[in-house]
């Protein structure tokens, strides 16, 4: 694909940010001209600011759209850069997680949406994911209802790299080693996911089986990550499976 940038000269992309970042890494990396791209529009995972920054290092003016496949786009980012405004074709709601009762103005809550698509109708389709409404109207004019952006998931499961991890995938490693309690914390080092995945075990130290680990790891979730094994009881008692350590503003 760099070489593609290279030949074709493309001046747009379109796609996560991660994989726009590791695009031009590899594009340095080959000694090859990435320059020509002065847009994108990033979306399937956050936009977090490391890697904002970067692309904004990169001279590309990008823009973050909100959307899920069941609903095609829900908001999306405009010239003021002030969170997200809601497309004008579907109803959104910001609902305390597992009840549906809306919560107040500004509070954080899960993301539920219907749209106006008589061909696939969906009424209050609970996306998973967490945000907030912004008080009053865009900076750049635009007057509908704007939220904050993505702020996480209502539930434990959590996107790194672009792929959904799951806690009954962290179960799974653990369970096919004989393990006990294990919790997947997802952080991010300059702009790239990282996976930590800390398993309570008493013992001498097994470098094999940390290796073994970590392959499951990588073969249940398609991700590779480190494995850390800690001390019995050792885990916070607070039912996470996953931990997103990521910082979203």
């Amino acid at each position: 694909q760099a070489r593609v940038i290279a030949d074709l000269r493309p001046v747009g992309y379109v796609g996560t940010p991660s994989f726009l970042k590791l695009i031009l890494e590899k594009c340095d990396e080959l000694g090859v001209d990435s320059s020509s791209i002065k847009r994108a529009l990033v979306s399937g995972e956050a936009f977090l600011p490391p890697v904002r920054e970067f692309v904004r290092a990169r001279g590309i003016d990008a823009y973050q759209a909100y959307g899920t496949a069941d609903l095609g786009v829900i908001a999306y980012e405009t010239a003021a850069r002030e969170g997200l405004v809601v497309d004008e074709e579907v109803i959104l709601e910001i609902v305390r997680p597992g009840t549906g009762d809306p919560v107040a103005a500004g509070e954080v809550g899960e993301v539920v949406v219907t749209p106006f698509n008589e061909d696939y109708p969906l009424v209050r389709f609970a996306t998973g994911d967490l945000s907030a409404v912004l008080p009053g109207p865009s900076p750049c004019g635009r007057t509908n209802t704007r939220i904050k952006g993505w702020m996480g998931r209502a539930d434990q499961t959590t996107k790194a790299r672009g792929l959904f991890v799951h806690p009954e995938q962290v179960a799974r490693v653990a369970e096919r080693h004989g393990l006990g309690k294990a919790r997947l914390v997802v952080g991010n080092d300059g702009g790239n996911d990282t996976l930590l995945l800390r398993v309570e075990r008493d013992g001498p130290p097994d470098l094999a089986l940390m290796q073994a680990v970590e392959a499951t790891l990588r073969d249940v979730t398609k991700l590779r990550g480190e494995v850390h094994f800690v001390a019995a009881g050792s885990l916070p008692n607070d039912g996470k499976v996953i931990e997103d350590a990521r910082k979203y503003d």
